[in-house]
């Protein structure tokens, strides 16, 4: 039996960057930016194809299958 405040383990397989990625258990795209360490304020995220504004990610659910596109940005001269 599952205990109360206990994370559901859920691992899915993702396309990142159009590479499989297999055992990811974020929930969401805020969270996999988070699990795979990298720095929000450098990223565009494309997700299945459409362009995603940084409020979103945290409401942007991922599933099995799903293709996540990181574009880093990069300023200077």
């Amino acid at each position: 039996m599952e205990r109360l405040g206990r994370r559901l383990e859920r691992r899915v397989t993702l396309f990142l960057n159009g590479e499989q990625r297999p055992g990811v258990e974020a929930p969401n795209v805020a969270e996999l930016v988070s699990e795979l360490q990298l720095v929000p304020a450098t990223l565009l995220i494309e997700h299945n194809g459409t362009a995603l504004h940084r409020h979103e990610w945290a409401s942007r659910a991922l599933a099995e299958g799903d293709r996540v596109e990181f574009i880093r940005v990069v300023a200077g001269g």
